[in-house]
């Protein structure tokens, strides 16, 4: 855990947050600033800044998340579709230096992103 991390205080459940699904080692949440009706977190409990620093040895980790993610799509009835993104480095968004994925679904997502 880096101490001075969000999501990892956020993990610790050291800061309150909505949190929907919980594993030994993934947490998920909502957004506190939604960008659809569905917007969800998915972050490793373990500190990794960004995707940028996984290595084969995250696999069984990534797997996991991936699953996560999918169990929420059907729980939130996003059975039209949904979006996972994240974002690495400064330029393309990350605000939180903490591996995460953002689940969105609930409204047409439009193409290119931003």
């Amino acid at each position: 855990m880096a101490q001075d991390c969000l999501f990892c205080r956020i993990a610790a459940h050291e800061i309150d947050a909505d949190v929907i699904h919980e594993r030994e080692s993934v947490l998920a949440f909502r957004d506190i600033n939604p960008q659809a009706s569905v917007h969800v977190l998915v972050i490793p409990k373990e500190h990794i800044a960004s995707a940028s620093e996984l290595t084969g040895e995250h696999g069984r980790l990534l797997a996991e998340m991936f699953g996560v993610m999918a169990s929420i799509a059907r729980d939130e009835s996003l059975s039209g579709g949904h979006r996972i993104v994240t974002n690495i480095g400064p330029d393309a968004g990350q605000s939180v230096e903490h591996l995460h994925f953002h689940l969105l679904g609930g409204r047409a997502l439009g193409w290119p992103p931003g």
